[in-house]
């Protein structure tokens, strides 16, 4: 049986932005950089659907937008069908754009509400000229339906609709372009929990017949247990752990994996009480691991040694110098 291509791959990206003297912005000395990701290596392979999950300023807004080639890594690589992402030009570009397709967190904010929702849907099919002009109205109401939707709701606007119908909306215009890979971003959260179902198992159908890959950007790991085959966990612009979901989160090797796991709400308990500690600046860095600081099971070597990631047990991997594997997930 032959292995699926890998569509994106990322090799040992970085990202770092300067972010002015210390001292102040007149200040003398050299300039401080912020390392918003820090040697990121991860795959999306054909069919696949990959989870990123991370409490806020994990990195996983700026991994997005590597991914999506809005910015350029400062160093590294970031493939997409083993081309660099910010060198594709012409028909790879044009091919690139209509692959890859993006349902943002507020869907809302990015559809533009003068347009009808058949003009939404559509346009993508009219930029890629993927039909005939006498072809459209068919192909958006069959679009809707995909989604949920009755196809007379074509001719109405987004002010319109609540929610989780403006949700349907942006699938169906991802959906347009036949795209190869779906990304989205945080897609589900803010709606009510009926409607976020709802909204998780139509990804996940979609998914699973159409074949597409997924990538998932998600500080749920409910969502991402659900929805996603493979998980990565960032913290503070490193992946700290990736591997199956099911064995990632019901038996995590690294101790901020752990952490999120105890952080979840759980039914009829009380609510876990948060990790000690401070998280520390991404300007100015711990030695060592950068977890270490709020870490329960960190040790000396810990604080003097930065663990790398490092294949563990099959299809798993974690930068970390003493796992958890073989314990529970809850502690």
């Amino acid at each position: 049986m032959s292995t699926p291509p890998e569509l994106f791959r990322l090799l040992d990206v970085e990202k770092a932005y300067d972010v002015g003297r210390k001292g102040g912005l007149f200040a003398s000395g050299p300039r401080r950089r912020l390392a918003a990701l820090d040697g990121v290596r991860l795959s999306l392979k054909a069919g696949e659907s990959v989870a990123i999950v991370g409490e806020s300023g994990s990195g996983k807004t700026t991994l997005l937008r590597v991914l999506l080639g809005l910015t350029s890594p400062t160093d590294g690589r970031a493939l997409y069908r083993e081309k660099d992402i910010t060198l594709l030009q012409g028909d790879d570009r044009d091919r690139f754009c209509r692959e890859v397709a993006m349902i943002y967190q507020d869907a809302r904010g990015s559809l533009n509400p003068r347009m009808s929702i058949l003009d939404l849907v559509a346009e993508p099919l009219d930029h890629h000229g993927l039909c005939k002009p006498s072809e459209r109205r068919d192909r958006v109401a069959a679009l809707l339906s995909r989604v949920g939707l009755p196809p007379e709701m074509m001719e109405r606007y987004t002010s319109a609709l609540s929610g989780g119908q403006v949700r349907r909306v942006a699938i169906a215009r991802a959906l347009a372009s036949a795209p190869a890979v779906l990304v989205a971003d945080e897609a589900v959260s803010g709606l009510d929990v009926s409607t976020q179902a709802q909204l998780l198992k139509l990804l996940r159908d979609l998914q699973r017949e159409m074949g597409v890959s997924m990538l998932f950007i998600t500080h749920d790991l409910g969502v991402a247990a659900y929805l996603c085959e493979r998980i990565a966990v960032m913290y503070l612009g490193r992946i700290v752990e990736t591997g199956l979901t099911k064995d990632v989160l019901s038996a995590p090797a690294h101790p901020y994996t752990r952490a999120l796991l105890n952080a979840a709400p759980k039914f009829f308990e009380p609510i876990a009480e948060p990790l000690g500690g401070e998280i520390p600046s991404p300007i100015d860095l711990p030695p060592g691991c950068r977890f270490a600081g709020r870490c329960p099971e960190a040790r000396d070597d810990c604080r003097a040694r930065d663990p790398e990631l490092v294949a563990g047990a099959p299809n798993r991997a974690f930068a970390c110098l003493h796992p958890l594997i073989g314990e529970p997930a809850f502690a």
